[in-house]
Protein backbone atom coordinates (compact mmCIF):
# COMPACT_ATOMS: atom_id res chain seq x y z
CA UNK A 1 0.00 0.00 0.00
CA UNK A 2 3.06 2.40 0.49
CA UNK A 3 4.40 1.79 -2.90
CA UNK A 4 0.89 2.81 -4.10
CA UNK A 5 0.87 5.82 -2.22
CA UNK A 6 4.28 7.10 -2.97
CA UNK A 7 3.46 6.40 -6.58
CA UNK A 8 0.33 8.67 -6.53
CA UNK A 9 1.82 11.69 -5.09
CA UNK A 10 4.78 11.17 -7.56
CA UNK A 11 1.97 11.31 -10.08
CA UNK A 12 0.29 14.64 -8.91
CA UNK A 13 3.67 16.04 -8.56
CA UNK A 14 4.63 15.28 -11.86
CA UNK A 15 1.03 16.43 -13.11
CA UNK A 16 1.34 20.14 -11.67
CA UNK A 17 5.27 20.39 -12.50
CA UNK A 18 4.76 18.90 -16.16
CA UNK A 19 1.17 20.87 -16.72
CA UNK A 20 2.07 24.25 -15.25
CA UNK A 21 5.21 24.83 -14.04
CA UNK A 22 6.49 23.46 -17.87
CA UNK A 23 3.14 24.71 -19.51
CA UNK A 24 3.69 20.83 -21.29
CA UNK A 25 -0.30 19.91 -21.04
CA UNK A 26 0.22 17.11 -23.66
CA UNK A 27 2.68 15.86 -21.84
CA UNK A 28 0.96 16.32 -18.64
CA UNK A 29 -2.16 14.19 -20.16
CA UNK A 30 -0.33 11.06 -20.22
CA UNK A 31 -1.37 11.09 -16.02
CA UNK A 32 -5.48 10.76 -17.16
CA UNK A 33 -7.59 8.07 -16.63
CA UNK A 34 -10.21 7.52 -19.06
CA UNK A 35 -13.01 10.04 -17.52
CA UNK A 36 -11.73 12.67 -15.45
CA UNK A 37 -14.32 14.63 -13.05
CA UNK A 38 -13.62 18.09 -11.99
CA UNK A 39 -15.59 19.60 -9.38
CA UNK A 40 -13.60 22.87 -9.63
CA UNK A 41 -16.66 24.99 -11.04
CA UNK A 42 -14.69 27.34 -12.98
CA UNK A 43 -13.38 24.34 -14.89
CA UNK A 44 -15.34 22.68 -17.56
CA UNK A 45 -15.55 19.00 -17.23
CA UNK A 46 -12.95 16.08 -18.51
CA UNK A 47 -9.62 16.43 -19.83
CA UNK A 48 -10.85 19.16 -22.34
CA UNK A 49 -11.96 21.29 -19.59
CA UNK A 50 -8.87 21.23 -17.79
CA UNK A 51 -7.02 21.54 -20.95
CA UNK A 52 -8.60 24.40 -22.08
CA UNK A 53 -8.41 26.15 -18.57
CA UNK A 54 -4.98 25.25 -18.38
CA UNK A 55 -4.13 26.75 -21.79
CA UNK A 56 -5.96 29.82 -21.07
CA UNK A 57 -3.89 30.54 -17.77
CA UNK A 58 -1.33 29.64 -19.34
CA UNK A 59 -1.84 32.38 -22.41
CA UNK A 60 -3.11 34.91 -20.33
CA UNK A 61 -0.30 34.38 -17.54
CA UNK A 62 3.19 33.23 -19.23
CA UNK A 63 4.99 32.97 -16.11
CA UNK A 64 2.39 31.43 -14.37
CA UNK A 65 3.56 28.62 -11.54
CA UNK A 66 3.04 26.13 -9.09
CA UNK A 67 5.11 25.62 -5.56
CA UNK A 68 3.89 22.25 -4.09
CA UNK A 69 4.13 23.14 -0.69
CA UNK A 70 3.51 19.94 0.99
CA UNK A 71 1.60 16.82 -0.37
CA UNK A 72 -0.40 14.03 1.44
CA UNK A 73 -2.15 11.37 0.77
CA UNK A 74 -4.59 8.68 1.81
CA UNK A 75 -5.60 5.56 -0.78
CA UNK A 76 -6.29 6.62 -3.64
CA UNK A 77 -6.78 10.63 -2.57
CA UNK A 78 -3.31 12.69 -2.99
CA UNK A 79 -3.82 15.96 -1.23
CA UNK A 80 -1.18 19.41 -2.70
CA UNK A 81 -0.77 22.23 -0.88
CA UNK A 82 0.15 24.70 -3.93
CA UNK A 83 1.53 28.01 -3.56
CA UNK A 84 0.07 29.37 -7.42
CA UNK A 85 1.56 32.55 -8.87
CA UNK A 86 0.65 34.18 -12.38
CA UNK A 87 3.93 36.04 -11.91
CA UNK A 88 7.44 36.65 -9.74
CA UNK A 89 5.32 39.36 -8.35
CA UNK A 90 2.48 38.07 -7.86
CA UNK A 91 1.64 37.14 -3.96
CA UNK A 92 -0.72 34.54 -5.46
CA UNK A 93 -2.91 31.61 -4.11
CA UNK A 94 -2.65 28.90 -1.39
CA UNK A 95 -4.79 26.49 -2.93
CA UNK A 96 -5.20 23.09 -2.08
CA UNK A 97 -5.70 20.84 -5.15
CA UNK A 98 -7.42 16.88 -4.27
CA UNK A 99 -7.33 14.54 -6.23
CA UNK A 100 -8.77 10.69 -6.58
CA UNK A 101 -6.51 8.43 -8.85
CA UNK A 102 -7.67 4.49 -9.80
CA UNK A 103 -4.85 2.43 -11.26
CA UNK A 104 -2.44 4.95 -11.28
CA UNK A 105 -4.15 7.39 -12.95
CA UNK A 106 -5.95 10.83 -12.21
CA UNK A 107 -10.03 10.13 -12.49
CA UNK A 108 -11.07 13.21 -10.39
CA UNK A 109 -10.24 16.35 -8.77
CA UNK A 110 -11.60 19.04 -6.15
CA UNK A 111 -9.70 22.49 -5.62
CA UNK A 112 -9.74 25.11 -2.38
CA UNK A 113 -8.13 28.30 -2.76
CA UNK A 114 -7.41 31.50 -0.95
CA UNK A 115 -5.73 35.07 -2.05
CA UNK A 116 -2.07 35.09 -0.29
CA UNK A 117 -2.77 38.31 1.92
CA UNK A 118 -0.43 41.26 2.15
CA UNK A 119 -1.11 41.18 5.82
CA UNK A 120 -2.06 38.83 8.56
CA UNK A 121 -3.11 39.57 12.03
CA UNK A 122 -0.06 36.30 12.88
CA UNK A 123 2.99 36.04 11.59
CA UNK A 124 2.18 31.99 10.74
CA UNK A 125 2.24 32.92 7.12
CA UNK A 126 0.01 30.53 4.65
CA UNK A 127 2.71 27.61 3.83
Amino acid sequence: MNDIISANKAIVRDFLETAINQGNFDGAAIHFGPRYVQHNPMIGDGVEGIRKHLSELRRQFPELKAEVKRIAADGDLVVAHVHARRSPADPGLAIVDIFRLEDGKLVEHWEVRQSVPDAAVHGNGMF
